[in-house]
């Protein structure tokens, strides 16, 4: 069978390539062979490989001396005193953390000073008599807290607008003393205003609203002493309970002249008319950035109706026509508080305090990130615990994500004999009634716990915070971390925190750069403005 003829082009091709060698051959033999030419893009990468090979180790960039960011790379060490500018390339730590070979690296974000934010910058030495409260709220805080000697920062700043009977808006770093900041000069502007008749209903002349039954009990703690020597009785109003348990805490407290309380509770309260909000004088929103989230924000608008929030200072002169005075605490600030407040008061009549450190990674406090498997873990943990039980005093908060976590955690450290308490939001009132309390009077110093317990919840004897599940936003970061090196703190306070997802290190990515630039967290939204003047 004759084969098939070969495409005319196919053939001319053949002898195309062919012809060269057959002249090759037969031409000079000391002609040269012609030059198969590398590709220059190629050839510059062997040039950098063999040029890579043959140089020295590279210089380390650190320099001897504090450091501001220590990695575990050497090269990556960031000194105290060099700051990055806002367009400087930032060599990250965490860069390559996404993949999987950055398992067992780590970086840490040293303590750059040794006294909290709160405590420094004070224009001059100031006492509380200073700001203006009288010999009686100075003696009642002399015995409720001996340990308080000078007013802080954000106190020194916020208790002389307070007495002028200016609205308030205060945005400062978690420990710099903002309970004391509004309870001592609301308390004072309180025992000049008489009281009034509401009939039956009990009707309290302060409010002070909060996000959970912990930080209600903290606060009522703190607000009952101070409340004593004043002669004001102080109640608490907490939500998780049903109808009967609410009319049972009424009963105990028909006359309390200060109420705290969580948004629940006392949206079940106003709904039943069992309380009355006529006869305000002042009402705080404390951690006033979860109170205005998404899962309060309609019990608290609906709280805000029922209050009689005045326009002005003008409306606050006149003791017998009751209207109250509005206070927002907080460490961070959404983008809606401003939308809020316009409906409740004009935005002429609000004094805005901000601290110089808001939104800031804290300067006192080392930070240290370590990037691990999920099933490492549990093993860094323990070895953790272990290693602090050698010689520090001490407490531990252990930061998860979620309920289930914190109770299979617990099981875990119940294996290895290590003596620990839980807190997290699906276990009962009863349940959850006194734990943290049990853990601040050292009743056992490991507290395995969610974000339930990184809102405003005084810790001042913790010395260490591990978020065993990284948090899912740089706003809980924040307060997660402000749980140590707290105004009143004894122990030096240190954040560990495991590194997991790949959404866990873009978080990290964003705090290492806001570290090594000295910045404020991005991000972070807020409406707060800058601050007004503070003496008008």
């Amino acid at each position: 069978m004759a084969l098939a003829r070969p495409p005319r082009l196919l053939c001319f091709t053949a002898r195309w390539l062919l012809a060269p060698r057959r002249e090759l051959a037969a031409g000079d033999p000391d002609e040269p062979l012609p030059v198969v030419r590398i590709p220059r893009a190629f050839q510059r990468r062997q040039e950098l490989r063999q040029r890579g090979r043959q140089s020295p180790a590279q210089p380390v960039l650190s320099r001897p001396g504090p450091l501001l960011v220590s990695a575990r790379r050497p090269e990556l060490n960031q000194p105290a005193r060099l700051t990055l500018s806002r367009w400087e390339t930032a060599p990250l730590a965490s860069r390559g953390w996404k993949s999987r070979r950055a398992r067992q690296d780590y970086f840490s974000i040293e303590r750059a000073q040794r006294d909290a934010p709160a405590l420094r910058k004070l224009a001059a030495p100031r006492t509380f008599a200073d700001l203006g409260l009288e010999p009686r709220v100075l003696h009642a805080l002399q015995e409720a807290a001996p340990e308080v000697v000078r007013p802080t920062t954000v106190q020194s700043s916020t208790i002389p607008p307070l007495l002028r009977g200016r609205h308030l808006l205060c945005a400062a770093e978690t420990g710099s003393g903002k309970t004391f900041s509004y309870l001592l000069p609301l308390l004072q502007r309180l025992l000049d205003r008489p009281s009034l008749d509401a009939g039956q209903l009990p009707a309290p002349r302060g409010l002070v609203l909060v996000p959970s039954r912990e930080l209600a009990e903290q606060v009522r703690m703190v607000a009952q002493p101070l409340g004593s020597s004043l002669g004001l009785q102080v109640g608490e109003l907490g939500g998780g309970h049903g109808m009967n348990r609410i009319k049972q805490q009424l009963a105990r407290q028909p006359r309390a002249d200060v109420l705290v309380a969580t948004p629940g509770g006392l949206w079940k309260a106003l709904r039943r008319q069992l309380l009355s909000l006529e006869l305000l004088s002042f009402l705080v929103l404390d951690e006033a950035d979860t109170l205005l989230d998404e899962s309060f924000l309609e019990l608290v608008e609906f709280i805000l109706d029922k209050s009689n929030i005045a326009e002005g200072s003008a409306d606050l002169e006149d003791p017998f026509s009751p209207k109250a005075q509005l206070v927002l605490v907080g460490a961070t600030f959404p983008e809606g508080v401003g939308q809020l407040l316009s409906k409740v008061a004009s935005p002429e009549s609000l004094t805005t305090i901000t601290s110089s450190k808001l939104h800031c990674i804290m300067p006192h406090v080392r930070q240290t990130f370590m990037r691990l498997k999920g099933a490492e873990k549990v093993t860094e943990l323990v070895q953790l615990i272990k290693q602090r039980d050698s010689g520090t005093s001490g407490s531990v908060l252990v930061f998860c994500n979620s309920s289930s976590t914190v109770n299979w955690l617990g099981y875990i450290l119940d294996d290895h004999k290590i003596q620990h308490l839980r807190l997290q939001g699906q276990m009962p009132a009863s349940m959850r009634a006194g734990i943290f309390q049990a853990f601040q009077k050292g009743s056992r110093d490991i507290l395995l716990c969610t974000d339930i317990a990184s809102r405003g919840l005084d810790s001042t004897q913790v010395e260490l915070v591990v978020n065993y599940d990284f948090p899912l936003t740089l706003q809980d970061y924040i307060h997660r971390a402000g749980r140590v090196g707290r105004v009143g703190s004894e122990v030096p306070g240190t954040v560990i925190s495991f590194v997991t997802h790949p959404w866990d290190v873009s978080l990290v990515q964003k705090i290492e750069l806001a570290a090594r630039r000295r910045r404020s967290l991005p991000g972070l939204a807020s409406s707060v403005s800058d601050p007004l003047p503070q003496h008008t």
